[in-house]
């Protein structure tokens, strides 16, 4: 068993870990992070939100993003139960500078590469670690306690603990403090393409949401190498209510979904049918003493608007700014995460806000910016991230198509 000391141990590889851990070093703090895998490694979540690009300046990866290869982004559009296609969301036509496009990544070689970025700045990166839980000083949580790839455990400790384990959610688990969201329970079945049709011009890389019946919907992301990344959404009800068989779901939707049957025509698919479970949670908190949950390890939302990376990144970057001021004037407590867990859940409502009303079978978007005209720049901000700010006129006219949904998880003092 070895034992070491640091400013800050961050608790998983992914984007938001690697994130938190990369800004606490350019701080100059002495950070450890642990990640039970070994990157490269598969992840869902390919597809980027414009506001990504103020994390990625920080943490200084751009230009790695430019010359990847990956997929410009410049859209999102949605199509109809019909077929028809909506006039693409084009970026561009409310944003004027470079962020007005993002990009459709690999995951693989995007956590990798800010793996790597981290460990650059100075962050000792351990790979093949497992935390299995938290060291306590009463409540106060003091460093964590991991087995290590080959047999042995091993004991560290820090001023604070990041947990960035991603849907795993350590000290949530731990602590009692996930909860499924009341109104998001979905599933997703998805697989992956080659050779599939890819729309011309800008619209190549766009994300594409083909509605289907009972407001379930396909997401179609193009990525590198000719690849189409296409998986259905919807309740678990709708999507069982034949048969279980993932192959046989997915291609029954698909078949019963013009544009996505048209464009997976002359595809050919790669490796398995895939299924994640009901996916929507909150933690009842996001601190303690000691300690912070970052990324999916606080929540996850939903898939439809492409929330997840960003919100990893972001919550990833006002926890290091978070645990950098407390350290210079002291100890890291529970009260020390309080604006952030006031920030988190302010991004991660309006968010939420956006989603139950896509959800919603009386709200359409063309409809909705043609009764309030004056809300599509709001509109806008939601949907390339723009979300830590005042949008409440947005969030009151969405609240009309929400009205019946039950709040989110609060904060509480548990």
């Amino acid at each position: 068993m070895s034992t070491s000391t640091y400013d800050a141990i961050v608790v998983g590889g992914g984007p938001a870990g690697a994130t938190a851990a990369t800004l606490l070093a350019q701080h100059g703090r002495h950070v450890l992070l642990l990640e039970r895998e070994r990157f490269p490694r598969y992840h869902i979540g390919e597809s980027l939100m414009p506001h990504t690009w103020f994390t990625f300046e920080r943490l200084g990866v751009l230009d790695w993003l430019k010359q990847s290869g990956s997929p410009r982004k410049h859209s999102v559009q949605f199509v109809s139960t019909s077929g028809t296609v909506s006039q693409p969301f084009y970026f561009f036509k409310t944003i004027t500078e470079d962020w007005a496009s993002t990009w459709q990544i690999r995951r693989s070689d995007f956590d990798k590469m800010m793996l790597e970025n981290a460990a650059a700045a100075g962050v000792e990166v351990r790979e093949g670690v497992a935390v299995r839980d938290a060291l306590r000083e009463g409540d106060r949580v003091v460093g964590v306690r991991a087995d290590v790839t080959g047999g042995g455990s091993e004991t560290h400790h820090a001023h604070v603990v990041v947990d960035a384990t991603g849907r795993d959610a350590l000290l949530a688990g731990k602590l009692g403090w996930r909860q499924r969201d009341p109104d998001l329970n979905k599933i997703a079945i998805f697989a992956y393409f080659t050779g599939a049709l890819r729309d011309p011009g800008l619209d190549e890389g766009a994300t594409t949401v083909a509605y289907i019946p009972e407001k379930g919907w396909f997401w179609y992301i193009p990525l590198a190498n000719d690849t189409v990344g296409v998986g259905v959404v919807a309740e678990h009800d709708y999507l069982y209510r034949e048969t279980r068989d993932p192959e046989a779901i997915f291609r029954r939707e698909a078949e019963s979904c013009r544009w996505i049957r048209e464009h997976l025509a002359p595809g050919t698919r790669q490796g398995p049918i895939q299924v994640t479970g009901e996916f929507s949670y909150r933690a009842t908190r996001a601190a303690g003493d000691g300690f912070c949950l970052v990324g999916d390890a606080f929540s996850f939302l939903d898939p439809v608007f492409s929330s997840g990376v960003y919100l990893a990144l972001k919550s990833g970057e006002l926890a290091a700014d978070t645990i950098h001021a407390a350290l210079d004037t002291g100890g890291v407590t529970a009260a020390t995460f309080e604006q952030y867990e006031r920030d988190l859940r302010h991004g991660l409502d309006s968010f939420r806000q956006l989603v139950l009303a896509f959800y919603d079978p009386t709200f359409n978007f063309g409809e909705f910016i043609g009764t309030h005209p004056d809300l599509q720049p709001q509109l806008v901000d939601a949907l390339v991230g723009n979300v830590f700010k005042d949008l409440r006129p947005l969030m009151d006219a969405l609240g009309s198509y929400t009205g019946g949904a039950k709040q989110p998880v609060k904060a509480t003092d548990s």
